[in-house]
C-alpha cells in the first residue's frame, strides 16, 4: 500500500478534478502491475495496472489507494474491471466520499466474491486525498499557503526588493510544490510587483498548474508574463462585478478565463473564491501570497497547510511583512497549525505545518 500511495503522490496536480490514485497488483509475492491516475484524470489507476498484469491478474491481490469507482462516466467502472479480471482480493484504505461511489465499489466487489480489506494506511491516504475530499464535501479545494521570509518574517525590503530572499535550492523545492498542486494562486499586488510566471520549471514535462490571480478590479498589467502566456498556460482571474468591462474584455482577448466572485468588505470573499475554484474542478491550490491574500485566507480559516522557507537574514521592521493585518487581539484568536516537518534546504530552513 505504501508503494501505491507513492505512485499516487507522483500524480498530484496532474489529474484534477479526479483524485490522484495509485494501484499495485501483487501475485505470489511479486508485483505484476502498477498504475496511477493519468494526467487529466483518465484512465484511472486500476485499468492501467490491470493492463500491465494481463491474464496474470486472475487470483491476484490489488492494492489501491481509494475505493474503486462504481459509476458509469466517461470510462467504465473500475470495480467492474477488477471483477472481469478475476482478482481475488482488493485492499483499499478508504471509501470514496463521492456519493456516486461511496461504498458502492466495495459492495460490487464483495457481491462478486472478491475479498475486500479496508483501513490499511488510512491516515496517510486521507491526507493524500484531502483536496479531493474537501471538493466533494465542502465544495472547495485544499489550500497550501507558502511564504518565503527573512528570519524576522519579512518578504521584501521597504523598497519592495524581494528577489531573492531564499536560495536556489528553496526555489527548486517551490517548483516541485507547484507541480503537486492543480493551481498556483497570488494576489494582484504580487502579480504587479513581481511579474511572476507562476509556472513549473526544472521538473521535466508536467501538466502546468492553472495560474489564478485574485484581483477585485483586475488591476494587473496587460504587459506582463501572465498575459503574454495565457494561451499557453491557463490564467484565471478571480474578480468582482465592478471590474471594468474593457479590462475584462482585454484579458479575455489574451486568453484568460474570468471567474466572477462575491465581494465582502471591499475584497474578494475568500469563501466564495474557493467555492468558485472548487466548481471549476480544482482540488489543490498553492497560494504564494501576497500578504493581504494570505491574511484573508488565514482569517477565514481556509488554510489547510503552511509551507515556510526561512532565510538567515534580517530586514527589520521597515521591511514588508509576509502576512497582512488580521485583527488578532488575543493569542487564542490566532489560527494554529501542527508542525509536520523541518529540514534544511540549501542555506535556508523549510518548515511544513498542517491544520490542527
Amino acid at each position: 500500500m505504501a508503494h501505491a500511495l507513492r505512485l499516487g503522490r507522483r500524480r498530484m496536480g496532474q489529474c484534477w478534478p479526479n483524485p490522484a490514485v495509485g494501484c499495485v497488483i501483487v501475485k505470489d509475492g511479486r508485483v505484476i502491475g502498477r498504475g496511477a491516475t493519468a494526467p487529466g484524470g483518465r484512465p484511472h489507476a486500476e485499468p492501467q495496472a490491470l493492463a500491465q498484469a494481463g491474464a496474470a491478474a486472475r487470483g491476484a491481490t490489488v492494492y489501491v489507494t481509494l475505493e474503486p469507482c462504481a459509476h458509469h462516466g466517461k470510462t467504465p467502472p473500475c470495480a467492474e474491471a477488477l471483477v472481469k479480471a478475476g482478482v481475488a482480493r482488493v485492499v483499499a484504505p478508504l471509501a470514496d466520499s463521492d456519493p456516486r461511489v461511496s461504498g458502492k465499489g466495495f459492495e460490487h466487489l464483495r457481491r462478486h466474491g472478491i475479498e475486500v480489506t479496508t483501513g490499511v494506511l488510512a491516515e496517510e491516504a486521507a491526507r493524500d486525498h484531502a483536496g479531493f475530499f474537501l471538493k466533494v464535501g465542502e465544495g472547495r479545494p485544499l489550500v497550501t499557503l507558502k511564504l518565503a521570509n527573512s528570519f524576522d518574517g519579512r518578504i521584501a525590503t521597504a523598497t519592495g526588493e524581494s528577489q531573492w530572499i531564499t536560495g536556489p535550492e528553496a526555489r527548486r523545492v517551490v517548483h516541485g510544490l507547484r507541480a503537486a498542486h492543480d493551481a498556483v494562486m497570488v494576489g494582484a499586488g504580487t502579480a504587479r510587483s513581481d511579474d511572476p510566471a507562476l509556472t513549473v520549471r526544472g521538473w521535466g514535462e508536467v501538466r502546468q498548474p492553472v495560474r489564478v490571480v485574485v484581483s477585485r478590479l483586475i488591476d494587473v498589467p496587460l504587459m506582463s508574463k501572465l498575459a503574454s502566456t495565457a494561451r499557453q498556460v491557463p490564467v484565471w482571474l478571480a474578480h468582482g462585478s465592478d471590474a471594468a468591462p474593457a479590462t475584462r474584455k482585454a484579458w479575455q482577448s489574451c486568453g484568460a478565463k474570468l471567474i466572477p466572485c462575491e465581494i465582502r468588505a471591499g475584497r474578494v470573499d475568500p469563501h466564495g473564491l474557493l467555492r468558485e475554484l472548487g466548481e471549476q474542478g480544482l482540488t489543490r491550490v498553492f497560494c504564494e501570497g501576497g500578504g493581504q491574500l494570505a491574511a484573508s485566507l488565514l482569517s477565514a480559516d481556509l488554510v489547510d497547510e503552511l509551507v515556510g522557507f526561512t532565510a538567515g537574514l534580517a530586514l527589520g521592521a521597515e521591511g514588508r511583512p509576509g502576512i497582512g493585518a488580521m485583527g488578532v487581539d488575543r493569542l487564542s484568536e490566532a489560527p494554529r497549525f501542527v508542525l509536520d516537518e523541518v529540514r534544511a534546504v540549501g542555506p535556508d530552513v523549510m518548515h511544513r505545518w498542517r491544520r490542527a
